[in-house]
């Protein structure tokens, strides 16, 4: 059931003058400013929506990473594990859930971990969408890098421990939220420097602030080269599938006649 929440002509025009005020430069209101519009006026955030789809001003720049162009960083292993309490069955979280969770470790970090991790969000608080129609099929793809004998380098797994062991600066407790033992930990981080003939951490022994590991430049270059050409592959993969599997009828006979014209030359 649907409340109608109203509110008087005065908070009205007092939304709509923050919304003129707030515009970005492409004339639209920015998600982050329009909740800022909603906590200083103590109105709930659809109400500012609302107010703006009235005026004809469209919601620009999520907070979540949904549409627009905000900068994103490195999603966090630990991040995602909490994120993935309240997801369902389909890896989606509501916005709110995730925006609550931004308490504590800030809005880049959460829409930065939605991306990395793959995670998708519905019921936007501002309306902007419910539900994303999903995919009856998707293409799934899985990168990892070998050495000339065959022996897995770099992937998914080694980047996940040395992301880690970045959050929370310790071989052992890296291992125990990732839920493996100390030696296989250990082991995935001599595989990488042996095979790249290069020190990727170094460890200081004792108690202390100083005590722990902690990654060099190296590494967290290492870690966003992978992701990058992770993100990549997975684009070209996708935008292949589309032209390859979901075609409409029309436009799979206009590609099936090219190929035959193609094929006479």
């Amino acid at each position: 059931m649907e409340i109608d929440i109203k509110i008087d002509d005065k908070k009205a025009s007092e939304i709509k003058r923050l919304i003129l005020n707030l515009l970005n430069p492409s004339g639209k209101l920015d998600c982050g400013a329009a909740f800022k519009i909603a906590a200083k006026l103590c109105v709930e955030v659809g109400l500012v929506s609302d107010e703006a789809e009235k005026m004809g001003v469209k919601i620009d720049n999520c907070e979540l990473g949904q549409f627009g162009g905000l900068e994103n960083g490195r999603g966090k292993y630990t991040v995602m594990t909490q994120l993935k309490q309240m997801t369902d069955e389909k890896n989606r979280i509501l916005c709110k859930d995730a925006r609550d969770a931004a308490a504590g470790v800030g809005l880049k970090t959460i829409r930065s971990t939605l991306k990395d991790y793959k995670i998708d969000v519905k019921y936007c608080q501002l309306g902007c969408f419910k539900e994303k129609k999903g995919k009856k099929m998707r293409v799934k793809t899985k990168t990892w890098i070998e050495n000339d004998e065959g022996e897995l380098i770099f992937g998914k797994g080694k980047t996940e421990v040395l992301d880690v062991i970045a959050e929370v600066g310790s071989i052992s407790k890296a291992a125990e939220i990732l839920g493996m033992n100390y030696k296989k930990c250990w082991t995935h981080l001599q595989i990488l420097q042996k095979n790249l003939k290069e020190e990727l951490f170094t460890t200081k022994q004792g108690g202390g602030e100083n005590a722990g590991t902690t990654l060099n430049e190296r590494a967290h270059e290492l870690i966003n080269a992978y992701r990058q050409l992770q993100n990549d592959i997975e684009d070209f993969a996708d935008k292949r599938f589309k032209e390859l599997f979901l075609k409409k009828d029309g436009e799979k006979k206009d590609s099936a006649k090219d190929d035959a014209n193609d094929k006479k030359k």
